[in-house]
């Protein structure tokens, strides 16, 4: 949603003589550049257990944040309140800590973007706001959601239905007079089930995120999710350790896309570029896949869970392609990394509240779609294993080493799927593995999961993959099954 310029300074109770005093305060020690970061959240949850509500309730929360930059250093002071006072105090903490003489830096510059947010491009727009919904009014679509789940599957014996939202009103300012703003929805549903079968015990969980209004509560959305939370749990209870080893790997599309986001995305953040620690920091412009391989970070989905109209130094949301046609292109930026590399920042200075600094976050990563057919890549593979639910995973930046948990998968067998296998590791190197992709299908799927990406920080984001062959992983199960 954006609203008029006025709401927002309303909330705040500042204008813009009063942002430019704060900015000038945080200059004043020889910092050269200052931004403030204002932002008035509400949240709300609500959990059904087994038919019962055990929790719920809302909660707002209400700051200013004040950067100061200087050469290498960073000052940063936040305040829960926007009283005059308290914000000048702020500035001159940021101001104090980040106080060196140092060379004037761009921080963006190239292109001041002072134009003010245009409604008609805003990428979440809102049809039912959820600040005007009574907490009251969602316990039917949970009590649903629970009763679809309980008529799909006799197995079914435990149920949690949650619902969780937030509406965030954020008002930017810096010292390049840029004056940004908009107000961020977000709606999410989970359902997590228990499924007992001759003393046997499985769960899986489901969920749905959004960037959008209490409209998406919908009686299809519940179906949705009451069908995908009971689909496969025959092959579930069905499910072994397969022999480990190497061998060939069959990503499926969607949710696999977790393995690109954590094993590659994050070696992309110039941040870890800029310090040398990636694994990628030595390799722009240089071949990193086969040709035809496209991965790109984008901020302009509508409704998606990682979009932005501006991120969180209000740089406008656009679309960033990391690789092209199997090269490296670019890294994702924020103001500081973008004024080192001396290009544009690419929106992806990313912060959790006020209480933070940006950095360089991934939105929504994701793989373009190939020309191969998902079945085709899947009859290419002698023995190896297809794999679609992915579980914990942990990756080194530094080394670009992976070990991700499969939740759920099947045996190839001479191009086939035969047995079902769950309880493995699927280990690897990012770069190996972009490098042993040989096939990449054209069944693009962006996974609507409530995703949240842990970076010294937690900020929504979103990822997706087409079906895709890497020819050899490290697959850790049993040694004799």
């Amino acid at each position: 949603m954006i609203n008029e310029k006025k709401y927002y300074l309303d909330i705040f109770r500042v204008d813009e003589i009063s942002l430019d005093a704060l900015i000038a305060e945080g200059l004043r020690s020889g910092g050269s550049y200052c931004d403030l970061f204002f932002e008035n959240t509400t949240y709300g949850s609500l959990l059904l257990r087994d038919g019962a509500v055990t929790s719920g309730g809302s909660h707002v929360d209400f700051g200013v944040g004040v950067r100061v930059l200087a050469g290498e250093k960073t000052g940063y002071a936040y305040s829960e309140s926007t009283s005059l006072a308290e914000m000048t105090a702020c500035a001159k903490a940021a101001s104090q800590i980040a106080s060196s003489p140092s060379e004037v830096s761009p921080y963006g510059t190239r292109n001041p973007s002072r134009g003010e947010p245009n409604p008609k491009a805003d990428r979440y727009p809102v049809e039912t706001n959820w600040r005007d919904v009574p907490m009251t009014s969602f316990l039917p679509f949970l009590q649903g959601l629970e009763t679809r789940v309980k008529e799909k599957d006799t197995r079914v014996q435990k149920v949690m239905a949650n619902l969780a939202f937030q509406v965030s009103d954020i008002l930017m300012y810096n010292s390049h007079r840029e004056l940004k703003w908009d107000t961020r929805p977000m709606g999410t549903v989970s359902v997590s089930v228990v499924f007992i079968q001759d003393g046997k015990i499985e769960n899986k969980a489901v969920s749905r995120s959004f960037r959008c209004g209490a409209e998406f509560l919908s009686q299809s959305l519940a179906e949705e999710m009451a069908s995908e939370v009971t689909s496969g749990i025959d092959a579930r209870f069905e499910a072994k350790r397969p022999e480990g080893g190497q061998m060939s790997v069959v990503m499926g599309a969607g949710a696999s896309g977790i393995l690109l986001h954590e094993a590659m995305g994050h070696a992309f953040e110039a941040d870890f570029n800029r310090k040398g620690t990636s694994i990628f920091a030595d390799k722009m412009g240089k071949q990193i896949c086969q040709k035809g391989i496209n991965i790109l970070d984008d901020g302009t989905l509508k409704g998606n869970r990682g979009s932005l109209n501006f991120d969180d130094e209000g740089i406008p949301g656009q679309k960033t392609y990391m690789v092209e046609d199997g090269i490296l292109t670019s890294y994702l930026h924020d103001r500081i990394s973008a004024a080192h590399y001396g290009v544009r920042p690419t929106g992806n200075g990313r912060r959790e509240s006020f209480r933070y600094a940006p950095l360089p976050r991934m939105r929504a990563t994701y793989m373009e779609s190939g020309n191969a057919k998902a079945q085709d890549l899947i009859s290419e593979v002698k023995k190896g294993i297809y794999v679609d639910e992915f579980s914990n995973g942990q990756v080194q930046i530094g080394e670009g080493d992976f070990t991700f948990y499969v939740k759920s998968g099947f045996l190839i067998e001479n191009g086939r799927l035969t047995m079902p296998v769950k309880d493995i590791n699927i280990i690897g190197n990012g770069p190996a593995a972009l490098a042993d992709i040989r096939g990449v299908a054209d069944d693009l799927a962006i996974a609507p999961g409530a995703w949240t990406c842990g970076k010294e920080q937690s900020v929504p984001v979103s990822c997706g993959i087409p079906t895709v062959l890497i020819s050899s992983l490290t697959v850790g199960g049993s040694a004799n099954e």
